[in-house]
């Protein structure tokens, strides 16, 4: 075997689903529903584990032979929530030692919105935040993955909005228990997005797929995959191009599938997913 035809392999052993995706159905549903089309990873949304609980989470998924490919999410650290400092760092290293009970492939981190302070003052919190969680991060050996939110849907989820400013806080903590998820709805209609790959590639944890067909502007509105305007193919073939092998992961909540039933979400996601891989190995 070949060594693309090895990393290809990689690359569909971690195909996943965000369980944001299915947000109404159980967690029971979730795992069945995704492990009988195909997929082998899962998203995990963390109140739903807290409603299903940590142990049969763990049993259902060796079940389903289905791994964790991210736990969502921890941070709000600069208080734009609700919460204060310390209680989001608790609730952050708690969630670590969640995800290293579900082998989760990474635990997501949102910085929390900008909440009036200077902009220096909230890069200075989040990367005091994340400075103390990686020390557990280590200890339980859990990968920290800070995403980059677009202003146009997130100022009160997130102030790092872009690649850049990603990879200077991941470099101002200095740790390689920290990396980062690209989520292509997020990032992918930037049209700098193909020439940041080479340099976030070492860092990247997790890739979320996500498409649009305009650029985020009010609530999170995804389409199907494919039907938008960010350009999946070539995202993935200049991944392929620079060795990420890692999981790939699909995110889809809005009006534009809304007036669709999960099970119709899925068939096509999957479908999407496994012409996309062709046409990327022919390439």
């Amino acid at each position: 075997m070949d060594e693309f035809s090895t990393s290809q392999e990689t690359r569909m052993n971690t195909l996943a689903i965000s369980q944001l995706s299915t947000l109404r159905w159980s967690f029971a549903e979730d795992a069945n529903a995704y492990a009988s089309r195909g997929f082998n990873g899962i998203g995990i949304y963390r109140p739903k584990l807290e409603d299903f609980g940590l142990d049969r989470t763990i049993e259902l998924l060796a079940e389903a032979s289905l791994s964790v490919t991210s736990l969502s999410w921890v941070g709000g650290f600069t208080g734009s929530d609700g919460r204060g400092f310390d209680e989001a760092v608790i609730d952050a290293m708690n969630a670590v030692r969640d995800a290293a009970n579900l082998q989760a492939g990474t635990l997501i981190v949102l910085a929390g919105g900008q909440n009036n302070h200077i902009r220096n003052h909230a890069r200075r919190t989040l990367c005091d935040a994340l400075k103390e969680i990686v020390t557990i991060a280590k200890e339980f050996g859990v990968r920290l993955s800070l995403e980059p939110i677009h202003p146009g849907c997130g100022d009160e989820w997130s102030f790092v909005n872009d690649l850049q400013s990603t990879l200077d806080i991941i470099e101002t903590v200095g740790s390689p228990h920290l990396g980062l998820v690209l989520d292509t709805y997020h990032v992918g209609m930037d049209e700098e997005v193909v020439r940041w790959l080479p340099d976030v590639v070492p860092h990247l944890h997790l890739v979320q797929l996500g498409d649009a067909r305009h650029s985020p502007l009010g609530e999170m509105n995804r389409c199907l995959l494919g039907e938008g305007c960010v350009p999946i193919r070539t995202i993935l073939e200049t991944l392929r191009e620079y060795d990420y092998n890692g999981p790939l992961e699909v995110e889809l909540i809005g009006e534009d599938v809304e007036s669709l039933s999960y099970n119709e979400i899925l068939d096509h996601t999957k479908t999407f997913l496994d012409q996309m891989t062709d046409r990327v190995e022919q390439r």
